[in-house]
C-alpha cells in the first residue's frame, strides 16, 4: 500500500510519537510511507526510516481556514502522481483535509483520535471522521459516540504501540543523573506537555511532603507548555528550588526514563498516555491517575499503582511508601514491562492498523 499520513506538526509529542512509530512499522512490512505535514524538530527521524516527506502550510488550529485549503491544492497532483492508496489524519485540522482530499480523489480516509474534542457545533455538523476512525482507547471510543454520534460499527480501538526493544535495552548505570546535574537521592518523574489536563500542580504540591519524609528526593519536570510560569511559581511558593527540576522537551525518552524511579502521570483527562507506556516499556514503577487510557494500562498493585485526580495528599503518600519500599517497586515494574511487551506493542499496533486499511480499500471496491 502507498499511505500518506498527516499531521500539523513534526515536533515532539504524542501525535509525532505515533505517527513515528506506526509509520516505520508500516515501512518494515514493504509499504510505501509519506508524510505530509509542515516540519518540525522529528523530520530528520522520518528521514531515516526511509518515509519520504512532503511540506505543506498545515500548522494552522483553524478548522478551514486558509491553510488546510492551501494544503489541499498542494497535495491534489501529488497523491494522483503517486497512486495513494491510504489517507490517515492525526488531528481536527487534518481530519477535514483528508476528507476534502478524499472527496476529491476517492482515496478512503481513516482519522486516529488521541484524545478528547471539545464539543463544538463545527464538528458536530462537518464531522470528518473517515471511513473509520482509530480510537486509542475505549474511553476515547466513548467519547466519540456519546459527544459526536459516531457510530460504534466505524470506529476501531487500536493502542498507540511502543519500540519494547529500544526501551528495554536502556541503561541504568546512574550516570545520567550526573549528566542532567541531578544529586544522588531518588528521582520521580513526569514527560507531559505542560497544560492544566496533566496534573503537574498536584505533583508539585505531593512533592512538598515527599520531601518532608525523603529529603533527598527530586522531581523531574520534562515538557513545555502554557503552565510553565505557574508552576515554575509554585515550585518557589513552596520552596522546593532544590528539589524541582525543570528540562524542555527532548527528542527521546529513552535516557531521561534511565534515571528515573518512579513515574507519575496524574492527568485529569488522559487519552491513553504515551509517556505512561514508555515508561512501563523502559522498567520504570509507575503511578497514574484513574481517568481514561490510564485505566487500560495501569492495573492497581499489579503493574502500577493507582490514585485519584487531583488528590496531591493521596499521591504524595503513595510516592512516599513507594520510594522507601525497593522490592516492590522493583515488582511493579517488572510486571509494567511484561504488560506492554505483551499488549502494546510497536507490531501489535501495526498489523491492527494494517487491517483497518484493508477494510477501507475492501470497502471501496
Amino acid at each position: 500500500m502507498n499511505i500518506l499520513f498527516l499531521t500539523n506538526h513534526l515536533n515532539v509529542g504524542g501525535i509525532t510519537s505515533y505517527c513515528l512509530t506506526l509509520a516505520t512499522g508500516l515501512k518494515k512490512r514493504g509499504h510505501n510511507i509519506y508524510v505530509a505535514s509542515s516540519a518540525g524538530e522529528l523530520l530528520p527521524r522520518f528521514i531515516d526510516q526511509g518515509i519520504k516527506f512532503i511540506q505543506i502550510p498545515i500548522k494552522t488550529k483553524q478548522d478551514l481556514g486558509p491553510k488546510v485549503l492551501m494544503s489541499k491544492f498542494k497535495l491534489i497532483n501529488f497523491l494522483k502522481s503517486n497512486q495513494i492508496d491510504i489517507l490517515h489524519s492525526n488531528s481536527r485540522t487534518t481530519q477535514i483535509l483528508g476528507c476534502l482530499l478524499s472527496r476529491k480523489t476517492g482515496i478512503p480516509h481513516v482519522s486516529t483520535c488521541h484524545g478528547f474534542f471539545k464539543k463544538r457545533f463545527f464538528r458536530r455538523v462537518f464531522p470528518c471522521w473517515g471511513i473509520k476512525t482509530i480510537a486509542i482507547s475505549a474511553s476515547v471510543k466513548e467519547h466519540l459516540m456519546q459527544d459526536f454520534a459516531v457510530k460504534e460499527e466505524d470506529i476501531r480501538v487500536i493502542h498507540s504501540g511502543v519500540d519494547v526493544l529500544k526501551f528495554a535495552a536502556i541503561s541504568r548505570d546512574g550516570f545520567g543523573k550526573t549528566k542532567l546535574g541531578l544529586g544522588e537521592g531518588p528521582v520521580v518523574g513526569i514527560i507531559a506537555r505542560l497544560s492544566v489536563e496533566k496534573g503537574h500542580i498536584y505533583l508539585i504540591q505531593a512533592m512538598q511532603e515527599v520531601v518532608s519524609e525523603i529529603p533527598a528526593a527530586q522531581l523531574l519536570i520534562i515538557g513545555e507548555g502554557r503552565m510553565q510560569k505557574g508552576l515554575f511559581a509554585l515550585r518557589e511558593r513552596l520552596g522546593l528550588q532544590k528539589h524541582i527540576f525543570f528540562i524542555p522537551s527532548i527528542t527521546d525518552t529513552s535516557e531521561i526514563l534511565s534515571v528515573m524511579d518512579i513515574f507519575v502521570l496524574p492527568s485529569t483527562k488522559e487519552g491513553l498516555g504515551l509517556s505512561l507506556m514508555e515508561a512501563m516499556a523502559a522498567g520504570v514503577c509507575v503511578i497514574g491517575t484513574d481517568v481514561g487510557g490510564i485505566k487500560s494500562l495501569i492495573q492497581d498493585g499489579v503493574n502500577g499503582l493507582v490514585v485519584k485526580p487531583a488528590d496531591a495528599r493521596g499521591l504524595s503518600a503513595v510516592i512516599s511508601g513507594l520510594l522507601k519500599d525497593s522490592p516492590k517497586r522493583e515488582s511493579l515494574a517488572r510486571e509494567g514491562q511484561r504488560f506492554i511487551a505483551q499488549n502494546f506493542s510497536q507490531e501489535k499496533m501495526v498489523s491492527e492498523t494494517e487491517r483497518v486499511y484493508s477494510e477501507c480499500l475492501n470497502l471501496k471496491d
